[in-house]
C-alpha cells in the first residue's frame, strides 16, 4: 500500500480538544501521518511543506472532513532568513483563524537523507544534514517560543539510528544525535513555562524517505524485519499514532526524553 492510498486507516475523529499543532514537511511521510492522526484527535493544524503544493492540500483536505481548522504554509527549513516572516505569517493566521495568539504543540519533522560512508562523505552532504536536522529546528523554534503556549508541547523528530548503526547513515545520524542533545536542553530552559520537549525516535518504517527502499525493496524489509522484536518494518501509521499518544492529555510530566517507536529493533 502507498502512502497516498493509505490514508483511510486513519482513525475516526473525536469531539474537538480546542489544541493546535505545528507540523514542519507534514505533506508526506510521518509529518503527513503525524497530522491526520492529530486531526483525528481533534487537534486544528498548521503545517508546512517545502515542495508538492498538492500533496499538502490533502493533508488539509483530510483534516477539514474531520472538522479540523487546518492551514499551510511553504516553507524551507534549510532558510532561517525565511523564519522571522514565517513566524509573522503563523500569528497572523492564529489570529485570523483561531482567535489565538499562541499555539500548542510544535513537531520538528521537516528532513530529508544524505547517505554515505565518512570516508566518502562530501562537505556538501554534511552541510545539508546540519541546514535541515539541526540549524533548521533550531532556530526555527527560537522564532517560535513566543507563539508556544505555556503548558505546551514541542516534539522534534529523531531516529533509531542514534542508538544503533547501519551503514552509510553518518552524516543524517550524526545530526539527530545533536537534536536530541538540544531537546534536553530546550527541555530544562522551558521547563518554568511548562513547556514539555522531548524527541521520538522511528526505527525503520515504510515511507518514501532515503528514496523509498524501506518501503518497496521487500529483501531490505524481509532483513530488517528479522532483527525486530515485532518482526516487521514499521508502517507509517505506527509512528502517528505514537506522536498523537504522546501529545495526548496526561503525558505533559513527561520531558527531557528519547522515545524509540521501532517495535524493539536490534534490541
Amino acid at each position: 500500500m502507498t502512502e497516498q492510498t493509505a490514508d483511510h486507516r486513519t482513525p475516526r475523529a473525536t469531539a474537538p480538544s480546542g489544541r493546535i499543532a505545528l507540523i514542519t514537511g507534514a505533506n508526506r511521510g510521518l509529518g503527513r501521518r503525524s497530522a491526520q492522526h492529530l486531526a483525528a484527535a481533534g487537534t486544528d493544524l498548521i503545517l508546512t511543506y517545502r515542495s508538492h503544493a498538492e500533496e499538502a492540500e490533502e493533508v488539509l483536505a483530510h483534516a477539514r472532513e474531520l472538522g479540523r481548522t487546518a492551514v499551510a504554509f511553504r516553507l524551507d527549513t534549510t532558510e532561517p532568513s525565511a523564519f522571522p516572516a514565517f513566524a509573522e505569517d503563523v500569528r497572523s493566521a492564529l489570529r485570523e483563524h483561531w482567535g489565538r495568539e499562541d499555539f500548542d504543540f510544535l513537531l520538528n519533522n521537516a528532513g530529508s537523507a544524505a547517505m554515505a560512508p565518512v570516508a566518502e562523505t562530501t562537505e556538501e552532504q554534511v552541510d545539508l544534514m546540519y541546514q535541515v536536522h539541526f540549524k533548521g529546528p533550531y532556530f526555527l523554534t527560537q522564532k517560535l517560543l513566543p507563539l508556544i503556549k505555556d503548558g505546551g508541547r514541542i516534539l522534534n523528530f529523531s531516529t533509531g539510528l542514534t542508538r544503533f548503526t547501519a551503514e552509510n547513515a553518518a552524516p543524517y545520524a550524526s545530526m539527530k544525535g545533536a537534536v536530541e542533545v538540544l531537546t534536553r536542553y530546550l527541555a530544562k530552559e522551558l521547563g518554568p513555562r511548562g513547556i514539555a520537549v522531548n524527541a521520538i525516535a522511528p526505527g525503520a518504517t515504510a515511507t518514501d524517505f532515503g528514496g523509498g527502499a524501506l518501503r518497496d525493496d521487500e529483501q531490505v524489509r524481509a532483513h530488517l524485519g528479522a532483527v525486530t522484536a515485532m518482526g516487521h518494518v514499521g508502517d507509517p501509521e505506527d509512528i502517528g499514532s505514537a506522536v498523537a499518544a504522546l501529545l495526548a492529555d496526561g503525558t505533559g510530566w513527561i520531558t527531557g526524553q528519547r522515545i524509540e517507536a521501532s517495535g524493539g529493533m536490534l534490541l
